[in-house]
């Protein structure tokens, strides 16, 4: 008996339609007795789980609790491939030998006792998923649209979607609908979308395998750097790659690669920046002389990515090593020390007015700028979603600073929670390395979307300001704390940009 796990899920908040309860015997349950069949409305919120089995399938259990669906099935297909067995965690990469800092708990938090974590579970590939890409790669007709997402079980997921060129999507929410396969779901509905599946004649089965091992490659213990700021950064990257002047000009090639740069280019981040790195002697500042250090490891395992599941094996060996090389010169772009180069660029490129579009040079420094623009958007978006993310990366910042002071290393800038506030934090580097980016990208594409975006970073660093007024009310007129967090601005900003990016 092996364990396979179903992408994606029910939500809880959703009955089990009728549909599937004629196809399948059923039962769903709550901590209600009176709960079976199909469950009233009314008491949907108490509602735990259901469990089911297929009448054309009697080797197959289906059970769902708790938002999860796992299926208790015995396997006799040979061509099934499960890239590991329940309980087994392979050894991370970047765990440091001279701290003893294993990067895969920096972040995590306590598990009960005998528990089998969701990550393990999550690892597994849907069985299901794999025998319909292979139908559909055999044979589906051509006109068909590609069924990316279980229509029985995550309708509003499947809705969301509709509307994944919003700058108001709240990708938290597509997070917890498709039981946080935010990254796999998204990107693979956005190279459907585009039809770069087709174009480029992918293999579905190997597309689907790629964006599941770009996911798990992703520490999703760390509270910013995870799979779900992937997904993110990439539905950004979806709607600069709609602006007119970008939709005017990008080829194929170029959306393939910035949809591609978007979805791993903080692959396998260990949560703490390149100097934490670099004065703990981490064998990967070794290995890219302490340049560039996170963005070269980003790079370099997204190739093997690309290697290990040979997405591109069907195409020229020469176009497999270009497609490499971009997507290695994009990733490239989002490492902040070089912040000012690359502005510098733009600005001097928007002055003189010679950008074009037409070049393929200068096509690629505008996905560069792109990338780096969804890289840092966050402030950039409604309060209601960029709260959340200041929260979450201030939360990786203070706990790589209580990892220096266990270790009694220098706390890194921004990282000691004594010193710093989520305000103080936030205000610094929405002033020195949000805004002047905005800005020259205000210039270059003067949309409405631009204008929202700095729309909404006005008034999410007044309310930033408000919050940190309030907190240092105690101090005589209010100047202390806020002269504190704006001291050696170049500095404590590009401190932070380089843990972001």
């Amino acid at each position: 008996m092996e364990l396979c796990y179903q992408l994606p899920v029910l939500p809880l908040d959703r009955p089990v339609p009728k549909h599937v309860l004629s196809r399948r015997g059923a039962i769903s349950f709550s901590s209600s007795s009176s709960l079976f069949g199909a469950p009233d409305p009314r008491q949907l919120s108490q509602r735990r789980g259901a469990i089911s089995y297929d009448s054309s399938d009697q080797t197959a259990l289906y059970i769902r609790m708790l938002g999860a669906c796992v299926i208790f099935k015995q396997l006799f297909s040979r061509d099934v491939r499960v890239r590991s067995q329940v309980g087994f965690e392979p050894e991370r990469r970047g765990s440091h030998p001279y701290l003893g800092v294993d990067f895969r708990t920096l972040h995590s938090r306590a598990e009960s006792a005998g528990s089998i974590p969701a990550r393990r579970i999550q690892r597994l590939f849907s069985f299901q998923r794999h025998l319909l890409s292979s139908r559909l790669l055999r044979g589906a007709p051509h006109l068909n649209p590609l069924h990316i997402l279980d229509e029985d079980y995550c309708g509003q997921a499947k809705c969301m979607l509709e509307k994944v060129g919003s700058w108001n999507f709240d990708i938290f929410l597509f997070d917890r609908l498709t039981n946080g396969n935010s990254l796999v779901c998204l990107t693979f509905h956005l190279l459907n979308q585009y039809g770069l599946i087709e174009l480029f004649q992918l293999d579905m089965v190997k597309v689907r395998h790629f964006l599941v091992l770009v996911q798990e490659d992703y520490h999703n213990q760390n509270p910013y750097h995870n799979a779900v700021h992937a997904a993110d950064v990439t539905q950004a990257m979806h709607c600069y790659l709609r602006e007119p002047k970008l939709t005017q000009s990008l080829t194929s090639c170029d959306i393939l690669l910035g949809l591609l740069a978007a979805a791993t280019h903080d692959l396998d981040h260990p949560g703490v920046n390149q100097p934490f790195l670099i004065k703990t002697n981490h064998y990967l500042a070794a290995l890219y002389r302490n340049t560039s250090v996170l963005e070269n490891h980003h790079w370099k395992s997204a190739v093997g990515l690309l290697r290990e599941t040979e997405l591109f094996s069907h195409l020229p060996a020469e176009d497999s090593l270009s497609i490499e090389r971009q997507l290695g010169s994009l990733i490239l772009a989002t490492d902040i020390s070089r912040q000012n180069d690359y502005l510098s660029r733009f600005r001097t490129h928007l002055d003189e007015n010679n950008l074009c579009l037409g070049n393929a040079s200068h096509r690629h420094f505008i996905l560069q700028m792109a990338l780096k623009c969804a890289d840092i958007c966050n402030p950039c978006r409604p309060w209601e979603l960029s709260k959340q993310w200041s929260e979450k990366v201030t939360e990786e910042f203070f706990h790589q600073g209580d990892i220096e002071k266990k270790h009694k290393l220098e706390v890194s800038p921004l990282c000691d929670s004594e010193a710093n506030t989520i305000a103080s934090v936030q205000i610094g580097f929405m002033t020195y390395v949000v805004e002047p980016l905005f800005a020259e990208w205000a210039r270059f594409s003067d949309t409405r979307l631009s204008q929202t975006m700095l729309g909404h970073l006005g008034l999410n660093k007044a309310s930033w300001s408000a919050m940190e007024s309030e907190a240092s009310g105690s101090f005589e007129e209010g100047e202390s704390e806020p002269a504190r967090a704006t001291e050696e601005p170049s500095s404590r900003a590009l401190s932070q940009g380089s843990q972001e990016s």
